[in-house]
């Protein structure tokens, strides 16, 4: 209990999106009671308002044939089944559409607060189900606590509803009794859809606030610790020191083959030590290309080579600057450097095509 209550303590962290995508997967999901009722209390209230009519026109003409022709119904065995399986058929018909109405809201009820999920993880054997302890904690809980007040909630809300509906209309009540059918059949349809589209009404503000309660009670479990998140992350991007480990090797391996670029160029264009970008060019190129370049450390390592090679170092600050900001290994040049680097190299080529360093 303890190391449970040690863990959800150190869930301080929001969930990932993947946190989210693996609890719905497994069916944990955001779900309001609340919602689904006002849906099909809704749906009722609809299908009473819609069907009404047609429902009470076909019972009314169902239950009429049947007592017009009582005398004929057989008493035995077997044709009290056959009344009965009419009945049930002609029932049915009759209240198929507002059913239907009333199962698709069921349904709505649900989709709407989530997507729908095909998980099994509910169905497995859970024996922490049946602990005592974790039953009374349940039992106990923030969410049973809610429940209660909610339920009270509800029950009170509709209580003064009925009582404010109803109240006004006690005397027409009390005569009821004396009224024609055709008449109270119009009273109670007219005080049912008053009484249940104030339901509805009031019952969507607390749908909502349930369902806001509900995600934020999920949101919370969801969290997370800062390990897991550390796990998650190696679980999803690797190993923070592996990559850059990986990320060591291979810039290790660019500036050898750099460095091993450098004596192959044509120039070297230097700022004078800060940094240094080194340039090939051939008859028949199209511009320059870049087949080193460095920073610093690297940059004196490049003028070292180019020095031990012949291979011309040029001091061009803006120009080195430039080019090392714009230019990556083995492009060609921008076509805004193209003259500045057209005349170093035509000044090199001047010299004779030399390897001396030039200043």
């Amino acid at each position: 209990m303890a190391d449970s209550e040690q863990d959800a303590s150190d869930r301080t962290e929001d969930p990932t999106q993947r946190r989210l995508d693996q609890a719905i997967e497994r069916g944990d999901v955001v779900k309001s009671q609340e919602v689904n009722a006002w849906f099909v209390i809704a749906a009722a209230t609809l299908a009473l308002l819609a069907f009404s009519n047609s429902m009470s026109s076909g019972l009314t003409t169902t239950f009429r044939g049947l007592m017009a022709n009582s005398y004929a119904i057989p008493l035995d065995g077997g044709g009290v089944m056959r009344l009965f399986q009419q009945l049930g058929v002609e029932i049915a018909a009759v209240m198929a559409v507002p059913f239907l109405l009333l199962v698709l809201a069921s349904i709505f009820g649900n989709v709407i607060q989530h997507r729908l999920v095909w998980s099994f993880e509910g169905l497995k054997p859970n024996l922490s189900k049946l602990s005592p302890a974790a039953g009374l904690k349940r039992m106990f809980s923030l969410q049973a606590l809610a429940n209660f007040i909610k339920g009270l909630l509800k029950l009170g809300i509709v209580g003064a509803i009925m009582m404010a509906l109803l109240w006004p209309q006690r005397y027409k009540l009390e005569s009821l009794i004396g009224m024609d059918p055709i008449a109270v059949a119009v009273l109670s349809k007219t005080l049912s859809l008053e009484l249940m589209g104030a339901v509805v009404a009031v019952l969507a503000l607390i749908a909502a606030a349930d369902y806001l309660f509900q995600y934020r009670q999920w949101y919370e479990k969801q969290k997370m610790s800062l390990k897991e998140i550390r796990d998650e992350y190696k679980e999803t991007d690797g190993d923070p020191k592996i990559k850059a480990k990986i990320r060591q090797l291979r810039q290790s391996r660019m500036r050898k083959r750099m460095m091993a670029a450098v004596p192959t160029a044509t120039v070297v264009i230097t700022n004078p030590t800060h940094f240094a970008v080194a340039l090939k060019y051939d008859r028949g190129m199209t511009a320059p290309v870049c087949v080193a370049k460095g920073q610093d450390v690297i940059a004196l390592k490049m003028r070292e080579i180019a020095a031990k090679n012949s291979v011309p170092v040029v001091e061009n600050p803006p120009l080195a600057r430039a080019l090392y900001a714009t230019v990556e290994i083995d492009q060609e040049i921008n076509p805004e450097h193209y003259k500045a680097v057209a005349e170093v190299i035509g000044h090199i080529m001047r010299l004779g095509g030399g390897r001396a360093t030039a200043h």
